[in-house]
């Protein structure tokens, strides 16, 4: 994990005392709305349906057990003791008092936390896969160069006022667990006899206007990454819209030049920087490295779990084939904690499961843990003879929930009940459908399904890429939720298919239910929902979801 030194911490103190007299500037009526707005959103906040919302930056998705102890203080002095993990790998407070939140970003930094760049027209919170470094289909460890961007796109005086917000994604195993696709970057690390190089994708986006990225360089040397990327970001901060913040995004401009004209005008603003000062040198990107050694990992093997008593029992073995994982290093594993819990909206976690996920932590996987794309978390070291020990103590918190990948590890947006974005709440849809799961055994048996809603086209919830996509609407002052099928975020990424006319909240878990027995109906073998839905197509589905609803 990356060790702020001295310099990081005086950079992150300088910050707040800025933010800080800005803010106090804003209370004292001398400095106007509209210049805090921005100010504030380069600082991670919002102000929200109810009250100002602070999106917190856990880069890459890597926390240590002081950071999640920290965020459990925070939560209990600053808001209402909880707080919601996202799909980008960061985490939101959602009841912060304005007045109060100078004094909160002093206590993100002691804890060597910020949320710089969570917000804005600028390069937001770099994004990974949370099992990097112990994946066993890794090529190579894509933290280093996450942190590498992370410190270069931080306060970049060139694009820090960009045309629209701008997320990177990047990624070093065969499978794609970082979503690049879907990114305005996405960055895959790759490797052949002549050593690594980068793939890069661009143009991929959510939103009002839902795009697959496009690959404008195969063979990218590593040395090269940021002049690149700079490269990108000349030509969208040059020829990007800014007169329509729907027309905004990178993706936008790619559709509109056409990707082979895009990627010669790119290839042309490269040519002044390649080969200049900011091309990365071996022992730059060593020295990232060393923060990314592995742990101190005992010489085991492979084994099974000791207790046969444990090893027996259903709910351990059904926990242990679906959430743990497999590992690099012999007799180890990577845990998958689900944060998707009956009476919890998905995401949420209290001060009391920040503390008890840092004893976690701290006890089974050398003191750090992960953020997921899915809002879950992840130990990534843990001995794989203490996973019965680890189980147990899971279950002391609510926390052991064999749901990786399930319909009920749904991804959900906070919705109309905070964000004042949002056209439906999001919530408690998600608590509807779960409600339609509660058979774990037969939850299991209808095999990995993906389940996204979001409560506006924003799409923080990612619905277009989830197998059933649901999406909140607005009709005549009514919440309604149109809902879509087919998508994918990973390897085969792929938009859902909208499905047909949007449903009332009362219908929604209806209507999930029928599509999911509609596939059981149709499947044959081992095939995906994807794979059943490509095979029979969508008018089956639409006849079982439509059937007998009455709005």
């Amino acid at each position: 994990m990356y060790q702020y030194n001295e310099a990081d911490r005086r950079f992150l103190q300088q910050r707040c005392r800025q933010f800080r007299d800005q803010t106090n500037q804003f209370l004292a009526g001398n400095l106007p709305a509209e210049e805090f707005q921005q100010l504030r959103l380069r600082n991670g906040l919002y102000i929200q349906r109810l009250a100002p919302m602070l999106r917190i930056a856990i880069p890459y998705g890597e926390i240590s057990a002081q950071q999640l102890r920290a965020l459990a203080a925070i939560t209990r002095d600053f808001d209402k003791g909880y707080a919601h993990f996202t799909t980008r790998q960061n985490i939101q407070l959602n009841w912060p008092k304005l007045e109060a939140m100078p004094d909160l970003l002093d206590r993100l930094a002691d804890a060597d936390m910020h949320a710089i760049q969570t917000s804005g027209s600028c390069i937001r919170n770099i994004t990974s896969d949370q099992f990097a470094g112990v994946a066993i289909d890794e090529i190579a460890d894509p933290r280093p160069w996450a942190e590498l961007l992370r410190q270069w796109s931080t306060l970049h005086p060139e694009f820090n006022w960009l045309p629209r917000k701008f997320k990177i994604a990047i990624t070093g195993a065969a499978s794609d667990r970082a979503a690049i696709a879907v990114h305005d970057i996405g960055l895959r690390l790759q490797s052949d006899d002549a050593g690594l190089y980068f793939q890069v994708w661009v143009g991929g986006g959510l939103g009002r206007t839902p795009l697959i990225g496009v690959c404008i360089n195969s063979r990218l040397e590593p040395k090269h990454l940021i002049t690149y990327l700079t490269a990108i970001l000349r030509v969208y901060n040059q020829f990007g819209r800014r007169d329509n913040k729907y027309k905004a995004r990178i993706k936008i401009l790619v559709k509109a030049m056409g990707q082979r004209a895009f990627e010669a005008a790119v290839n042309n603003a490269w040519l002044a920087l390649k080969d200049g000062p900011e091309t990365i040198d071996e022992d730059s990107i060593a020295q990232f490295s060393a923060h990314f050694s592995r742990p101190n990992y005992l010489p085991l093997t492979d084994q099974n779990a000791p207790s046969e008593i444990i090893a027996t029992d259903q709910p351990f073995e059904r926990w242990r084939a679906q959430n743990v994982l497999p590992h690099q290093q012999p007799g180890y594993a990577a845990v998958h904690i689900s944060l998707k819990r009956t009476g919890v909206a998905p995401g949420d976690v209290s001060d009391r499961d920040l503390e008890a996920l840092a004893d976690l932590a701290e006890r089974y996987s050398f003191g750090e843990a992960r953020v997921t794309h899915e809002q879950n978390i992840v130990l990534a070291d843990v001995e794989q003879s203490k996973l019965p020990e680890l189980f147990m103590a899971l279950g002391r918190h609510n926390l052991d929930r064999a749901n990786r990948g399930l319909a009920t590890d749904m991804i959900c947006c906070p919705g109309g009940d905070y964000c004042s974005l949002a056209n439906a709440k999001s919530i408690p849809v998600a608590a509807a459908i779960e409600e339609t799961f509660h058979d774990a055994e037969a939850e299991h048996d209808l095999g990995p399904l993906s389940i996204n809603i979001s409560g506006c086209m924003n799409a923080c919830g990612h619905h277009h890429v989830g197998n059933i996509g649901i999406l909140g609407v607005d009709k005549k002052g009514e919440e309604f939720y149109q809902l879509s099928i087919g998508g994918e975020p990973g390897e085969d990424a792929r938009i859902g298919r909208i499905l047909g006319p949007s449903v009332a909240r009362a219908e929604i878990h209806w209507v999930v239910q029928r599509l999911t027995q509609c596939y059981q109906a149709h499947r044959s073998a081992e095939e995906t929902f994807n794979q059943t839905l490509d095979r029979i197509g969508i008018e089956v589905f639409k006849s079982a979801a439509y059937e007998g609803l009455t709005s």
